[in-house]
């Protein structure tokens, strides 16, 4: 291993205690916020929602299901632990998409079985 290979891995190293010290002084609160508002940032560009002309070529249903699925999951679970002003914005979102999924299929799903209602009941 050379030197500069030796400092690029001691510099990975030390980059590791850092970050679990940052994500140490992060209410749980603001780690599940964020990852919800990625989740639902993902799942809105796989909904076709992204600006540009390029958002049509960026639709892809399936990964958008998977995606609402997990979000579903991350509000339901987690809001009674989040507090009601913040779960309520990440429900009002997730309802969002959902109703945007059910817009972009060609063939929508039955009430109740669209991604995420599972968790949430049906969307309409």
């Amino acid at each position: 291993m050379t030197a500069e290979h030796t400092h690029e891995a001691h510099s990975v190293d030390d980059l590791a205690p850092q970050a679990t010290r940052d994500i140490a002084d992060v209410a749980a609160v603001e780690v599940i916020t964020t990852a919800a508002v990625h989740l639902m940032s993902a799942a809105a560009v796989k909904c076709g929602l992204a600006d540009g002309p390029e958002a049509a070529d960026q639709l892809d249903l399936d990964e958008a299901r998977k995606l609402i699925n997990a979000l579903a999951a991350l509000v339901t679970t987690a809001a009674p632990d989040i507090g009601n002003q913040h779960a309520r914005s990440l429900r009002d979102g997730l309802r969002s998409l959902q109703l945007a999924f059910r817009e972009a299929s060609i063939y929508p799903d039955a009430p109740g079985e669209g991604p995420g209602e599972s968790f949430t009941g049906t969307v309409s």
